[in-house]
């Protein structure tokens, strides 16, 4: 594991245009949802971040090989040997996207055991809503102290009401799902752009899924995938949590970006939070500009009352985005309240921001209340998330000063050569190692 750390001199804007990275949690059920067939697939725009190099590592494990191409993010996919059933222990206990695996193996060989997964310690994420969706289809489930085993003889279509909108959840019960008899209708399904590429990956080789990008999905089993004459080629959308980022990047400094290869339907609702914050970018041709004239205030509910921003299932706010916007905030004049539902560690990262000078309260595990505008301060911080860190890269180069950002393997898990990507834009960051 790493020991580097990011050393950031803060106060610089911002300026260039950028281009954002493949979308991580389209990637990883991509890579799970490859397993399904034999054919080739060729996956582009793949974010070489940690997270995926590590899923592929254990695709490799499992019998998968796996060639770069010319192209940057390009990778060609072959599986010339039955599909494993038993996944590397050490590489998916580190790995949350691990989890996708599940549905694909146990609807190709009947048998998986799934180590409980790593990641991000945000607080508890549960898996209950992955086995109960695969019990639901035929699974049977037997539960470890180390992780759970999944067998099935046969997999039979379902009317499946999740009990919550999980997006890991929803693409594991349809991978599982394209090859259950009969039909499977997966309501209260989650629909985020990443959940809908994997639903039109699918379909390309040769799933039967209608409803994509609604809540309920309608899943027909087939007897067999496979990929088109030549092989699959699917382009991995951009990130657009990155893109809400860069928004905020461009705005704290008092910088300009522009920011390509943007998909406007992706990012209404971070539009619309940002403009409540006074932030507006404006449409280019191929993007998006985040000017430099910025408002920074915040706009208050009709009487004068505290605004709240608080995540939501698509299409509402992503719960990956509120560390982002929370931090945004303390650069705003005015009061906000931020409710983030989900995770309840999630904010607990606001201590750092607070010790940087931001005038914050913490009024539980999951609301905050930020009093802005604050001057920030560097300090020497330390990142739990990938969410965080980029909060904490955010506050550091707005900040007066040095900071320091340590635990940036957690950064590099979702953010691809940030520190690289950033000094083409201006920003003082170097990666330093202990």
């Amino acid at each position: 594991m790493s020991s580097s750390y990011f050393k950031i001199i803060g106060k610089n804007p911002l300026h260039g245009t950028v281009v954002p990275q493949g979308n991580k949690n389209e990637a990883l059920p991509l890579l799970g949802a490859l397993l399904l067939w034999e054919g080739d697939v060729i996956l582009d725009n793949l974010p070489e971040i940690a997270d995926v190099l590590k899923l592929m590592e254990v695709l490799r494990q499992i019998g998968v090989e796996i060639s770069a191409l010319d192209t940057k993010g390009s990778y060609l996919f072959q599986k010339k040997n039955p599909v494993k059933s038993d996944l590397p222990y050490e590489l998916c206990s580190q790995l949350r996207g691990a989890v996708t695996l599940a549905g694909p193996i146990l609807a190709r060989t009947g048998r998986v055991f799934l180590p409980k997964p790593g990641g991000d310690k945000i607080g508890r994420r549960r898996m209950d809503t992955h086995l109960l969706a695969l019990e639901a289809l035929g699974a049977k489930i037997e539960v470890f102290p180390d992780g759970y085993m999944i067998t099935a003889d046969r997999l039979v279509g379902k009317d499946i009401l999740l009990d919550e909108a999980s997006v890991t959840a929803t693409e594991n019960a349809v991978m599982a799902a394209v090859y259950a008899e009969g039909i499977t209708t997966i309501r209260n399904a989650a629909s985020e752009p990443h959940v809908q590429g994997l639903c039109r990956f699918l379909i390309a080789a040769g799933a039967k899924i209608e409803g994509v990008g609604t809540n309920q999905l309608t899943i027909t089993g087939v007897s067999s995938l496979k990929s088109p004459p030549g092989g699959l080629r699917h382009r991995i959308g951009s990130d657009y949590l990155e893109i809400g980022s860069f928004i905020s990047l461009a705005a704290v400094t008092g910088g300009e970006i522009h920011i390509t290869d943007v998909n406007p339907e992706d990012i209404r609702m971070i539009r619309m939070v940002y403009s409540r914050l006074g932030i507006e970018v404006r449409p280019t041709e191929n993007g998006i500009l985040v000017p430099s004239d910025q408002k920074m205030e915040i706009i208050p509910d009709y009487h004068g009352a505290t605004p709240k921003i608080d995540d939501a299932p698509w299409p509402g706010f992503p719960a990956d985005m509120t560390s982002v916007a929370l931090v945004t905030a303390t650069q705003c004049k005015g009061t906000v309240l931020i409710h983030e539902k989900l995770f309840e560690s999630r904010l607990f990262f606001v201590d750092n921001i607070i010790a940087m000078g931001a005038q914050i309260i913490l009024c539980d595990p999951h609301r905050a209340i930020v009093i802005g505008a604050n001057r920030l301060y560097g300090q020497r911080v330390a990142s739990p998330d990938i969410r965080a860190g980029m909060a904490m890269i955010i506050a550091a180069l707005c900040a007066e000063g040095q900071s320091e950002i340590h635990n940036i393997v957690q950064i590099d898990r979702g953010f691809e050569s940030i520190d690289t990507r950033l000094r083409s834009l201006g920003a003082q960051i170097e990666r330093v190692s202990d």
